[in-house]
């Protein structure tokens, strides 16, 4: 058969070959185009112009500015830096050393918590910093925390943590970490704790966790996997404590709780 007559309307064949094409097409547009957007109350959907434009991935108008969402409570809005607390003197030490007191029944005398409150000796400056400013403007919420740093000036903010970063740290003990720690659990979108926490590497505003006692780790991964805490600025670890089990969050807090003074 010659390509004329395979391609002629003499053929029965392609005649009903190109009306099915025809009637495929226009069922298509009008279940696309007309059916689904009377059907969609999702305002990108009324409309053909809106339904064309959803159905081919583009936006419906270019260049129409940025719009955000505005979450129904308050975040974080501290920015951290490597080195901006770093140099600390002696009397802006002296002067924490002398704001703690008033932190000494949960905290400790020398910030080492009896009453399963976070350890603050050797902790990172910059992360006591961060938490006391979440406590001031809301981002973070503690029935004690929360008035105790309302009238707080940022001196007096800078100086805790100069002073608390000044003590000796805790060590962990040795022997092998959890896998959770190590290794994490990729799989599950859960990096190794020891990648940001220490151990592994440290990122900017990440705790030191050496120490914290267990029932303390065990609340906040809790309070991250339910959204109650919420001052992670990136959302990194109401993603990673969501996606951790009961088993995983036991390991990591008792593994971090066991530690000693260095």
């Amino acid at each position: 058969m010659s390509d004329e007559r395979l391609f002629s309307l003499r053929n029965p064949w392609f005649r009903v070959s190109v009306g099915a094409t025809i009637v495929a097409f226009f069922v298509s547009a009008l279940i696309g185009f007309v059916w689904l957007p009377s059907a969609q109350s999702d305002p990108n959907f009324q409309g053909l112009w809106n339904a064309i434009c959803s159905a081919a991935g583009v936006p419906r108008q270019w260049h129409q500015g940025e719009t955000s969402l505005t979450p129904g409570y308050k975040v974080s809005t501290v920015e951290l830096t490597p080195h901006m607390l770093d140099g600390a003197n002696s009397l802006s030490i002296g002067r924490g050393a002398t704001l703690s007191l008033r932190c000494t029944m949960c905290h400790g005398p020398r910030g080492m918590s009896d009453a399963n409150s976070p350890n603050l000796a050797g902790q990172y400056a910059s992360v006591i910093y961060k938490e006391l400013l979440d406590f001031q403007s809301g981002a973070r919420q503690n029935a004690v925390m929360s008035p105790m740093a309302q009238n707080l000036s940022d001196q007096d903010l800078r100086d805790l943590a100069a002073y608390y970063a000044s003590l000796p740290p805790f060590v962990q003990l040795k022997g092998e970490p959890p896998e959770i720690v190590s290794q994490g659990a990729p799989l599950r979108n859960i990096p190794a704790c020891a990648s940001c926490h220490g151990g592994v590497d440290h990122k900017v505003g990440s705790p030191w966790l050496d120490g914290l006692p267990a029932v303390y780790t065990k609340a906040q991964l809790a309070a991250f996997a339910n959204g109650t805490r919420h001052n992670d600025i990136s959302e990194q670890m109401r993603n990673i404590a969501r996606n951790m089990t009961p088993d995983e969050i036991d390991a990591a807090a008792a593994w971090y709780a066991g530690a000693t003074q260095h």
